[in-house]
């Protein structure tokens, strides 16, 4: 299963490990309290990797499966495929259960701490389900849902829709409020300790929104892009904003930002990842991995080729990416880097490890 190292600059420890898992992903691979990695693939594969670079088992869906998986509090793993389905998967990798949608679900789930589910469907309704599968309530919506929705510490829903409006949902499934934002909602949102919501819509804006639904203030970025904000330990949001990572204070001024030109263009699409000391890591749209402090102040970088794979780091600061390699394909790659994820309510995309979509208390 091992592979050959990746050429690396700056700071970056050796390569602990690869895999060959030879198909795509742009999944961002959960981590189990073990150290069990699990990610989807475009063929429809779910892997389970142990910490330790073996292949644990690997479950077949009907479709690609553009959702990262989320853990229950019994290590269940839940995830959506284009088959329309979203599924439970035990962690011997048996099937628990699917429920059927009308539609791909792109959707990455949520986990509340009573192991109840919700996600959203190109069918255009955002469902809650229980941990046996049945379905607790259902929330229409006018249009396609692809953003992955956030828990707040009080338990509230958030998400938004391609029909402009962003919404908060009781745990009830009651509509607590709704936001009309201008633009399509693709990208997740990020929750801060005070409760702040923080998302981009695709007319080029940044939004931060409060917990009651006012808009706190707006930024424009003009970037389209589905890069979803994370919270360093300052309160610096970090986002990608078609070829740039942007830097933010929580007032909602730009503090620098980091172009990483390409030609043609190659926009930054995956989520950046905020680390402890103020370093952040995120993905070029040419596939190379940057760590850094500041604007031109790179720790590290590590060229992977074409992924739009979402970086994961484990709580003992192992960092896990995809890689392409000549004549195998993709890669599943682990690197011990001398940082962990940053100590605030939102650092990476789907908020922890496990990706529970829940913010940090």
């Amino acid at each position: 299963m091992a592979g050959a190292g990746t050429a690396a600059t700056g700071n970056l420890s050796n390569l602990l490990w690869s895999v060959e898992i030879r198909e795509s992903s742009d999944s961002c691979p959960a981590i189990a309290p073990d150290g069990t990695i699990y990610l989807g693939t475009f063929r429809g594969k779910l892997w389970a990797v142990t910490a330790v670079g073996r292949e644990k088992w690997m479950f077949r869906a009907g479709r690609e499966i553009k959702s990262s998986p989320a853990l229950g509090p019994d290590g269940t793993v839940y995830f959506g495929c284009r088959d329309r389905k979203f599924y439970a998967v035990s962690p011997q990798g048996k099937l628990k259960w699917f429920f059927p949608t009308g539609g791909w679900v792109d959707s990455s789930p949520a986990v509340g701490l009573d192991g109840n589910v919700f996600f959203g469907s190109w069918d255009s309704n955002f469902y809650s389900l229980d941990r046996e599968g049945g379905k607790r309530w259902q929330f229409q919506t006018g249009g396609p849902i692809v953003c992955s929705p956030a828990i707040s510490a009080d338990g509230r829903i958030y998400f938004g829709s391609h029909d402009r409006k962003f919404y908060a949902l009781a745990a009830d499934g009651t509509k607590a409020w709704e936001l009309g934002v201008g633009g399509a909602v693709i990208s997740s949102p990020a929750v801060s300790r005070d409760g702040t919501l923080y998302f981009t819509s695709v007319n080029g804006v940044f939004h931060a929104v409060d917990p009651d639904g006012k808009t706190r203030w707006q930024l424009r970025t003009g970037g389209i892009t589905e890069s979803s904000p994370v919270i360093g330990e300052d309160g610096t949001l970090y986002v990608g904003v078609n070829e740039d990572l942007w830097a933010i204070d929580p007032e909602g001024k730009m503090k620098w930002k980091q172009p990483w030109p390409a030609d043609p263009p190659m926009f930054i699409t995956t989520a950046p990842v905020a680390l402890t000391d103020s370093l952040v890591c995120f993905l070029s749209g040419y596939g190379t991995l940057i760590g850094l402090v500041g604007p031109e102040d790179r720790r590290w970088s590590i060229h992977l080729g074409h992924t739009d794979f979402n970086p994961a780091i484990s709580p003992d600061g192992t960092l896990y990416t995809s890689a392409q390699v000549e004549n195998v394909g993709n890669v599943l790659r682990a690197f011990q880097i001398k940082a962990r994820l940053a100590r605030s309510a939102w650092p990476k995309f789907r908020g922890d490890a496990a990706n529970t979509g829940r913010a940090a208390r």
